[in-house]
């Protein structure tokens, strides 16, 4: 009789035993299992990303990585800094040498010189571009100017009576200018200036004519 109350006793342990006791009950699937699997990946050198021609300051870059147990986490930096849409962006983890960071400062020492090449030429105005600057010399009034696009492009009208039909000359120096486009109309001619992206754009007033900066 005793032998059969200590095994009604013992019947519920045998009911409830697991294959492996260290795992909880219900087995749950919201409990991440770690593995030592390591995921190989090429080694970072350099990443580019090009802008549209719309772009105009950099307000922040966010990076998106995986950390070793698989979960995915992202980094923010603030910058707000202005940028050149046609040089693209790098994501790099090399490191130029002191001699290539002092030649980095010369390259840019002499960009920021303004080198203006002549572009196109009549008997009344001349254009000179450098990358985004045009310096256009005339004794002619501008009389108005403005943008429009598709293509993007600037429009002036200067005062004077002429008839030389339509000029066209197409811009081979490295410069934002692509085109210089000339017309007759009565009592002006328009100069239609062609860019190679979205631009804003001012004016100044100088001894020999116009400079116009692309924004």
């Amino acid at each position: 009789m005793i032998k059969l109350f200590l095994a009604f006793l013992l019947l519920p342990l045998f009911l409830f035993a697991r294959e492996n006791p260290f795992f909880p009950v219900d087995n749950s699937q919201d409990i991440p299992l770690t593995s030592n699997k390591v995921e190989k990946a090429p080694p970072l050198k350099r990443a580019t990303m090009t802008l549209p021609s719309t772009a105009r300051i950099l307000q922040s870059v966010t990076v998106e990585y995986k950390n070793l147990d698989g979960s995915i986490a992202t980094k923010k930096i603030q910058l707000n800094n202005a940028l050149d849409w046609h040089l693209p962006l790098f994501v790099s983890q090399n490191y130029c040498s002191a001699s290539e960071s002092v030649q980095t400062k010369k390259q840019r020492t002499i960009q920021k010189k303004v080198h203006f090449a002549k572009i196109a030429s009549l008997p009344f105005i001349t254009f000179y571009a450098d990358v985004k600057k045009l310096k256009i010399t005339t004794k002619d009034k501008l009389l108005r100017d403005f943008l429009l696009v598709k293509p993007h492009r600037i429009v002036c009208d200067f005062k004077r009576q002429t008839d030389i039909g339509s000029y066209v000359k197409q811009v081979k120096s490295k410069s934002n200018f692509k085109k210089i486009r000339i017309g007759t109309h009565k009592g002006y001619y328009r100069v239609v200036i062609e860019l190679d992206g979205y631009y804003q754009y001012k004016i100044k007033k100088t001894a020999t004519g116009y400079l116009f900066t692309l924004l």
